[in-house]
């Protein structure tokens, strides 16, 4: 196993994400907890030591399983990771009630590592909101020593991430972002990177295989990759790209099954970066491939200065190639639901003054339409 340094502890180069454990019959609210002890057996007998669980996973009992799977071993051989709710709104004003519990399920007096959970434009003015004190209640606990090290993750905008690292980025010792060569540019994750780099703050990496989308490739881009490396899987890839990222400390990833677990543990037996030429070839191809599959906006914004309801329209449609290129998922339903009713794609009349005066030609009603079809708003 590949370890990393992170002050003064060596954390796994790869951690056991609790998000996408096994379950019984479909069923995400009903986990599988013997294949998911097997799971973590596996896991920490094969040199992972990090362990992230949150408080709504497989509808709560993720902690439930953590907590029953790890408490056989001596509470200082592992690092465990959980989260406050803040996704939800309602969980505001209940942050040690929330804590408290979370001790309890997971059957232990301390967390190694606590985040503040999914920062993103529909939640930081609550993780703002002095109201509420959620930042002075965690920084008590880790005073109190029953908080190792404070962080956050965040799927918001680079804009977001610095609204709140400027209010508590001195206290942030590490974040957790969504980070994989798809989203290198299409998320911009190497600015959302950079700007962890100025404040000191090291990555930890949620989703590298973008929910599994990325354990299999185009046929162009698999015989790029076979070309460059013959020897290396389709998977091993996406880390590949991570370690070749400097910044990068922790990977997680949601492993629903012992194959993906062994295979992924295989991987990290060695580091292998990739070299600046295959950087170069596999960013190129990925963005290719995302810009022919998504709608060719610019952003250059003549749309917005004719659309009658005033709708952030580049916005809009960098959400809806989000979701239209990767094939679904929660990202962009997430960040439309924190956008006022007015000014949602479903907002659209379709009077489409805004394509007359696009350079791209786009139907940019139909987008709308389309848009607000697939997601509900």
């Amino acid at each position: 196993m590949v370890y990393r340094n992170f002050q003064d502890i060596k954390l796994s180069g790869l951690g056991l994400g609790m998000m996408r454990l096994p379950v019984v019959d479909g069923n995400d609210a009903v986990v599988d907890e013997k294949a998911a002890e097997e799971m973590v057996d596996y896991a920490y007998n094969h040199g992972i030591n990090y362990f992230d669980t949150a408080w709504g996973y497989h509808n709560g009992q993720s902690e439930l399983v953590a907590g029953k799977c790890l408490s056989k071993y001596s509470r200082d051989t592992y690092y465990l990771a959980t989260k406050f709710p803040g996704y939800d709104n309602s969980n505001f004003g209940k942050t040690e009630e929330i804590f408290e519990k979370q001790l309890e399920k997971c059957q232990t007096e301390y967390f190694d590592f606590y985040l503040f959970h999914n920062v993103y434009e529909g939640n930081i003015d609550n993780y703002l909101d002095e109201q509420y004190q959620t930042y002075e209640y965690l920084m008590e606990q880790k005073r109190n020593g029953r908080i190792k090290h404070l962080g956050f993750s965040a799927h918001g905008s680079r804009e977001v991430i610095e609204r709140f690292l400027k209010a508590y980025g001195k206290d942030m010792e590490f974040c957790q972002l969504q980070l994989n060569y798809m989203d290198w540019h299409f998320q911009k994750c190497d600015e959302k990177v950079e700007l962890l780099k100025s404040y000191g703050i090291p990555v930890w990496v949620m989703e590298p295989l973008r929910g599994g989308r990325l354990a299999k490739a185009s046929d162009s881009m698999t015989a790029l990759m076979n070309e460059m490396r013959p020897d290396e899987t389709i998977p091993a890839w996406a880390f590949r790209f991570l370690q070749t990222i400097p910044e990068v400390t922790m990977v997680l990833s949601g492993m629903s099954n012992m194959e993906q677990l062994q295979q992924n543990i295989a991987t990290y037996e060695e580091d292998r970066p990739l070299t600046e030429e295959e950087m170069k070839k596999l960013i190129a191809q990925i963005d290719m491939e995302s810009k022919q599959a998504g709608l060719p906006c610019t952003a250059c914004h003549y749309c917005t200065s004719h659309c009658p309801k005033q709708l952030e329209i580049p916005e809009i449609i960098a959400l809806f190639n989000e979701h239209k290129v990767t094939g679904g998922g929660f990202i962009a339903p997430m960040a439309v639901a924190s956008m006022p009713e007015e000014k949602r794609p479903s907002a659209c009349i379709g009077c489409r003054s805004c394509e007359k005066v696009c350079p791209q030609q786009i139907k940019i009603s139909e987008a709308m339409k389309e848009f607000s079809g697939m997601i509900g708003m």
